[in-house]
């Protein structure tokens, strides 16, 4: 068979379907999809965040009608000596953990993303195993280890010949006990931030530095910084919104003292609701609000590379 008698194979068209009746996208369906999460967000976290807005312009006490008393409950706090010297306490302690966090989480997630260190799977869960122990357990250890007559952390001081200190009633030694529970706490989790920031930077960066010369100390400052300049200021947004809403920590091991030195900006919020002048204390939260995201706003920035 010759290919001039081949019989062609003839391809029919398909006529397009009219204007009227072609098939549509389903518009609505991705939106059907995400709709949950949205309602969900509005009934468990606008509308509270909205109805409390509007209590914090009233006078309630829990009961009865709300009146409204327009800015005064911000006048008050704005004007107490309290709201401010529950501000210092958590900035004062905001500069004992945050930095000394970041500092000693760095050092300790650049040793652990080292493929060298030998039991790195064993440190990697000790540094994780406080963050995941229960607070109020580790408040009572905490309790103990550092009473002032009883404790072991003062047992120790008298065996080389140092006197007792008082740990949890001194307005000195305060505030340094209850970050370094903090601490002890949390900087598993700031390790692995930072180490999940280590182990995203390309190995060639680093083989690429070593043929041209470069230090461990150099590329540790020129590489390994820079490139973890968003988990270290995703980590100071994170804990200093962690700082200024302490509240389990002074609660169970102080109570806010000696003499207030302890009561951070959580502690003294709680003790509004507690007294039921729930107005005051929606003002006071959306005070911790704004304080929070403008000290948030300036790492941020602060940390900001120059490219960005």
């Amino acid at each position: 068979m010759t290919p001039a008698t081949l019989t062609p194979v003839r391809r029919e068209r398909t006529a397009p379907a009219p204007p009227g009746t072609r098939r549509r996208a389903p518009f609505l369906t991705p939106y059907l999809f995400v709709a949950p999460f949205y309602v969900v967000f509005a009934a468990f976290g606008l509308y509270p965040l909205v109805y409390a807005l509007q209590l914090s312009f009233t006078n309630w006490k829990g009961a009865g009608e709300a009146r409204f008393i327009g800015l005064d409950n911000y006048t008050y706090l704005l004007t107490s000596e309290e709201f401010w010297s529950s501000l210092g306490n958590s900035a004062v302690m905001w500069l004992l953990i945050v930095p000394v966090q970041i500092v000693g989480g760095l050092a300790a997630a650049v040793l652990l993303a080292d493929a060298r260190l030998r039991l790195r799977g064993m440190f990697r869960v000790a540094f994780i195993a406080p963050f995941v122990t229960p607070l109020v357990a580790m408040a009572q250890v905490w309790i103990v280890a550092f009473d002032q007559d009883y404790g072991l952390v003062n047992h120790l001081l008298n065996l080389v010949g140092l006197p007792d200190v008082g740990w949890l009633t001194s307005t000195v030694w305060a505030k340094p006990t209850l970050a370094l529970l903090f601490l002890w706490k949390t900087t598993g989790f700031a390790i692995i931030i930072l180490l999940a920031g280590l182990q995203s930077v390309p190995a060639d960066v680093y083989e690429a530095a070593s043929l041209d010369g470069a230090s461990r100390l150099r590329q540790f400052r020129s590489l390994t910084l820079p490139l973890v300049r968003r988990s270290i200021a995703f980590l100071v947004v994170v804990q200093t919104l962690a700082v200024f809403q302490m509240f389990a920590e002074p609660f169970v091991v102080t109570q806010g003292g000696p003499y207030g030195s302890t009561t951070t900006g959580g502690l003294y919020l709680y003790r509004h609701i507690t007294a039921s002048d729930l107005g005051t204390g929606a003002a006071n939260s959306f005070l911790l609000v704004l304080l929070v995201f403008a000290l948030s706003l300036l790492s941020v920035r602060l940390l900001r590379s120059r490219d960005e």
